[in-house]
């Protein structure tokens, strides 16, 4: 259960701290996604309601791995039906994400409830006729793939070989699951929308490091056990910065997340 483990951040006398596994890292850089995890756990101890329905980050600047940092966790309201958090990651006394989430109770993705509207998902082959994920297309190691498992959509999984033309488009598909099979609950979706290859890579090659600036995820439902479906596309590119827009569906066909996040292409001139 590596993602409760290396997510959970445990008292020291009035702080909550946590060293920073480097298992998640993206080349020598911690994950978006996992330290936006990190604190969400901690958010959600302190809230009144299981899952995050509204989360909003501001990165700040990149984290430190195999060190350790602080948790900051600020409780705004509780009500009856949600509750509104904010939280902080501090290494070396700086900032290095912020986050407002909002919690509330969901429903499984087996139960509809009156008049709804539902995002088809993309046809895709199962994930054993899907390509694994590699760091050599994207042009950077990738140490997360211990703890994820992704699979492409093979019409859209980047060429290994870096002098190969990209596809041409932004955009990725793909499932997702922990590599230890550990269950996805809606705290794992937040890390799932910033988990694929960037849809660059697909448009341009290898990009390297792609940083997230800002990043929102709302969750709809509870997954069913299973994979996780995602489909990212970028459609706003301009002075080397970006909208990537994603959307996570679970086994049964239902939308579980959606997320936009603004990011900066470092790698491409």
């Amino acid at each position: 259960m590596h993602f409760d483990d290396e997510t959970t951040a445990t008292p020291d006398g009035d702080r909550l701290l946590i060293h920073v596994s480097s298992a998640w890292n993206i080349s020598g850089t911690p994950n978006g996604g996992f330290l936006n995890a990190i604190v969400l756990r901690s958010m959600r101890d302190a809230a009144a309601h299981p899952d995050p329905m509204s989360v909003t980050t501001h990165f700040f600047r990149p984290a430190i791995s195999e060190a350790e940092a602080e948790v900051q966790v600020e409780l705004v309201r509780s009500g009856r039906t949600t509750s509104a958090t904010n939280g902080a990651l501090v290494q070396e006394g700086k900032d290095r994400l912020r986050t407002t989430a909002i919690f509330g109770e969901l429903t499984g993705s087996h139960v509809s409830v009156g008049p709804h509207l539902e995002i088809e998902p993309p046809t895709i082959p199962a994930p054993d006729l899907c390509i694994s994920r590699r760091g050599e297309a994207q042009g950077v190691d990738l140490p997360i793939l211990d703890r994820i498992e992704t699979r492409l959509h093979p019409d859209q999984a980047p060429p290994d070989d870096p002098d190969a033309p990209p596809l041409g488009r932004a955009e990725i598909t793909g499932w997702v699951r922990f590599a230890d099979e550990e269950p996805v609950d809606t705290l794992a979706l937040c890390l799932f929308a910033d988990a694929f290859a960037p849809p660059l890579v697909n448009l341009f090659g290898a990009v390297g490091w792609v940083p997230t600036i800002e990043l929102t995820v709302h969750v709809r439902r509870r997954p069913v056990p299973g994979w996780i479906l995602g489909r990212f596309t970028v459609n706003d590119l301009a002075d080397g910065h970006f909208i990537e827009d994603g959307v996570l569906w679970d086994e049964s066909g239902a939308v579980v997340a959606q997320s936009r996040q603004l990011g900066l292409l470092l790698g491409v001139d």
